[in-house]
Order: structure tokens, then C-alpha cells, then sequence
């Protein structure tokens, strides 16, 4: 028995026909070992359901540890599961998940595949473009989430369309609870907690005006 339903199946199956364009390559690395990973075979699972519905979804499956120059040239530094979506024509807009995005976060995996596969452009207004133009050293933004946390997607989404639209940017979802070295380490207690190069920005769900803002201005100075 999948993990999708007939009824997501059949959703997923309309959606995709109706606003997908291109191919689209879904990247996953994982790892064997259950004490280091307890969620890849399950990530790489529910990942595999949703490339079987539409074959311009193409996933490849790579150890992180065996496959090491691909986990190097795309920056995962060790971190399993790791996932990372590419254009048709190979581009790499920075947009990383790690831990498996479930619960709330499986939307913003959706809506990812449909942005790259016609062509990842950013989803911003333009009074938001400008700002993150404005980004002209290498940036990180790190928005740790819980899959219960309804108000995560958005700020997921956010930090991933800013990746779109600037090459500066890099944007990662974290499952914190996958993680628990790597919140502590920056004092996640709830969520959605923003971290811009390896600094608390900030904490909670903001309009995108205002998450544009506090990422630039943080990144700026």
C-alpha cells in the first residue's frame, strides 16, 4: 500500500497535467544506516510515489556517502535526507530541504516541482525583487519547521523564492526535530525560526514584505 491515497494520486495527477510545463529533476541523498537516517527509505519512498504520477518528475537517488562529489557540489554536508530541485535544463536555484517534508511541508514540495518545471521565477512582487537584488554576498536562510506547524509553508516558501530570484541566496527547509544537534545549536523553540547565515533573524510567520525585509536587513547590516 503507497503512501498517497487514490484520492492525492488522482489530485496530484490533475494538478501536474494542468500546470506543469518542463521536465523537472528532483535530487534526493540519503543514507542506509537507520541510526544516522531513520527517514530517508521513507522520504525517498512518498518521493518515488510522486515522480510514478507524471514522468517529466525525475528523481535520482544518491549516498551521500558514496556518491560524495555530488553531495559535495551541492553543498549537503552530510545532512540526511537532503533534497534539492532542478530546472529541466540542469539550474540550481538553491532551494534545499532537509528532513523529510511531511505533514504541512508536503505542499511546498508540490508547489516547487510546478515553479521548476516551468522554469523556477520567482513568485515576488516587485517591490520584494528589488530588495533581494540588493544581496550580493553568499546568504543562507534556514527555516526550521515541525510537520505539524501550520504556519512553516509559507516561510518555507518565502526563503525558497528568494533563492529563486537571487543566485546569492541559498534557502533550506529543516525538519527540527530530524535535526536536534542542529536546533539546539541555534535555540530553535518554536517554529518557524529563520536563521540568515547562521544567525538568528527571527522567529514566526511574516507577510512577505516583512520577511523580505528582516532577511535583507540582517544580511546587509
Amino acid at each position: 500500500m503507497g503512501l498517497l491515497s487514490e484520492q492525492d494520486v488522482q489530485y496530484l495527477n490533475d494538478l501536474f497535467s494542468k500546470e506543469m510545463r518542463d521536465d523537472v529533476r528532483i535530487l534526493v541523498f540519503k543514507s542506509d544506516d537507520t541510526s544516522r537516517c531513520e527517514y530517508c527509505d521513507i522520504t525517498v519512498s512518498v518521493l518515488k510515489e510522486v515522480t510514478d504520477i507524471d514522468e517529466r518528475i525525475k528523481l535520482e537517488v544518491y549516498d551521500a556517502d558514496d556518491d560524495e562529489a555530488v553531495a559535495k557540489r551541492y553543498d549537503i554536508k552530510g545532512r540526511v535526507p537532503a533534497i534539492l530541485f532542478l530546472t529541466a535544463d540542469g539550474q540550481d536555484k538553491g532551494v534545499r530541504y532537509f528532513g523529510i517534508p511531511s505533514g504541512h511541508e508536503f505542499s511546498t514540495v508540490i508547489q516547487n516541482i510546478i515553479s521548476f518545471s516551468n522554469g523556477a521565477n520567482p513568485s515576488l512582487s516587485p517591490a520584494s525583487l528589488e530588495k533581494i537584488k540588493q544581496v550580493d554576498i553568499p546568504t543562507e536562510i534556514l527555516v526550521f519547521v515541525t510537520p505539524t506547524c501550520p504556519y512553516c509553508p509559507r516561510a518555507v516558501l518565502l526563503a525558497h523564492e528568494m533563492a529563486k530570484a537571487n543566485d546569492n541566496i541559498t534557502a533550506a527547509m529543516v525538519e527540527a526535530n530530524e535535526f536536534p544537534e542542529w536546533s539546539m545549536e541555534h535555540g530553535v523553540s518554536a517554529v518557524p525560526h529563520i536563521v540568515v547565515n547562521e544567525e538568528t533573524a527571527f522567529i514566526g510567520a511574516y507577510p512577505e514584505d516583512m520577511f523580505v525585509d528582516h532577511v535583507v536587513q540582517h544580511v546587509l547590516g
